[in-house]
């Protein structure tokens, strides 16, 4: 890849199915190589059934493989049959294990207006959706973008509705408005939306995750922050903070956290609906023995690894990597907890991954840990090695619930040291639906 070798025609489906094997991470991501291939996998044929696939990765030359268990794996076809297609989208998103992610309730009581701010972005559209799938009762659904796509029209629970150009008035006459935008725009905008009289602004950037002022809130864990605020200004946690503390907190509770080391496996979606075009674009130029061009990451993605997410700092860490460690500290209220994380862009579309090792203050009982996991909301353990079942992107992916498992004892740490793999959907749990989970808490 890096030489930009020609590839023979065996080598090239070599690499077709290597990097199949990974898409399969996203239901509805087949690759159009030559004669529009689909993708068939023993597990795909559950995943279709209770999931279906996000329209940020539907297009037109996107669509949901046809599958169908075999027993040797991965097989390449060259159909996708209509009937299955409309089935897999006609059926409500749900966790793949259980429909868990109703644990978490946070009635509104009355129909509220609710605003979204980049709608066109992968976040904005997952936000809509999710609003719709937990029955947020809504008055009214407006929907903000730029200039550039006002007049287009969206779905919504609503019905189709008009893209508008953002403006601070009409904003303003939103109970909720939720920012799925830069930071540069909210830093402009978000304080003045939510000055004395306006909505409650829940803000999916970074711009205010390290302001004293503003909460930083994952709602299952710290939900009483945002009702105290006195700014009616909440901050959403990085996606891989929020998919860590999903199984971090329980056991932060049970036994103190001392210190805890990560290395993460972050999707190209992390980089937004561009990261995901540029992976995808990538696999068809390898494939076809073309140059793999690369402007949204640091090298080419596909068939590797980037151990490079966001600019690095003067310590060498990277802005992504320190995110995890200030937002860890803010969320659990621990300001001096020293973390440390690497985090990786890997060549799947959807979901994170992050390999966590704890130590603690109070010696580990695995089975109680075990027991605080199963018993967390928005969590589900996925630990069965003996029948190969552990958090992958796969199962995660379009799931509300936070995957766990290889839940072991740390060698290095001894009976204070726990070792732990996470899975989790970051525009879901990491993005749209956290964001949602605020608005439910505090109104």
């Amino acid at each position: 890849v890096g030489e930009q070798q020609e590839l023979s025609c065996p080598r090239a489906m070599i690499a077709v199915r290597c990097l199949a094997a990974l898409l399969l991470a996203v239901p509805c991501a087949a690759l159009s190589v030559g004669n529009s291939l689909s993708l068939r996998a023993p597990a795909a044929a559950s995943l279709l059934a209770t999931r279906s696939p996000s329209p940020v990765l539907s297009s037109e030359r996107i669509q949901p493989p046809a599958v169908q268990p075999t027993r040797h794996g991965l097989e390449l076809t060259s159909s996708f049959p209509p009937a299955a297609i409309r089935a897999a989208r006609a059926v409500p998103r749900r966790s793949a294990i259980a429909p868990r992610s109703q644990r978490v309730v946070m009635a509104i009581e009355k129909p509220i207006s609710v605003g979204v701010v980049g709608v066109t972005g992968a976040v904005g559209k997952e936000i809509i959706e999710v609003l719709g799938e937990r029955g947020v009762p809504m008055s009214e659904i407006r929907l903000f973008a730029s200039k550039r796509s006002a007049g287009k029209t969206m779905s919504t629970t609503l019905g189709d509705k008009t893209i508008e150009e953002f403006t601070l008035e009409e904003a303003r006459k939103c109970d909720v408005v939720f920012l799925a935008v830069s930071g540069d725009f909210a830093e402009e905008w978000a304080e003045k939306l939510s000055a004395e009289g306006g909505p409650l602004v829940i803000d999916n950037s970074s711009a205010f995750r390290y302001d004293p002022r503003v909460a930083l809130v994952v709602p299952e864990i710290n939900a009483e922050a945002a009702r105290r605020s006195k700014m009616r200004l909440i901050a959403n946690p990085n996606c891989t903070t929020a998919i860590a503390l999903m199984s971090l907190a329980p056991l932060h509770k049970l036994f103190t956290i001392k210190k805890c080391i990560m290395s993460t496996y972050q999707a190209a979606s992390g980089a937004g609906a561009p990261g995901m075009d540029e992976l995808q674009e990538g696999v068809r130029a390898m494939s076809a023995g073309e140059k793999v061009e690369n402007e949204v990451f640091a090298h080419p993605l596909p068939f590797n690894v980037i151990p490079h997410i966001d600019k690095f700092l003067d310590d060498k860490y990277t802005k992504e990597e320190r995110k995890v460690t200030w937002e860890t500290r803010k969320i659990l209220d621990v300001p001096d907890m020293p973390v440390s994380c690497t985090c990786v862009r890997i060549p799947t579309l959807r979901a994170h991954a992050e390999a966590i090792t704890i130590e603690t203050e109070k010696p580990i009982d695995l089975a109680a840990a075990l027991a605080a996991l199963e018993a967390a909301p928005g969590v589900v353990v996925v630990d069965d090695p003996a029948n190969n079942l552990y958090p992958m992107p796969l199962t995660a992916t379009s799931k509300y619930d936070v995957e766990v498992g290889r839940i072991r004892a740390n060698d290095v740490f001894g009976d204070k040291g726990l070792d732990l793999f996470v899975c989790g959907d970051q525009l879901l749990r990491g993005a749209a639906l956290n964001a949602v989970l605020i608005a439910e808490a505090v109104m």
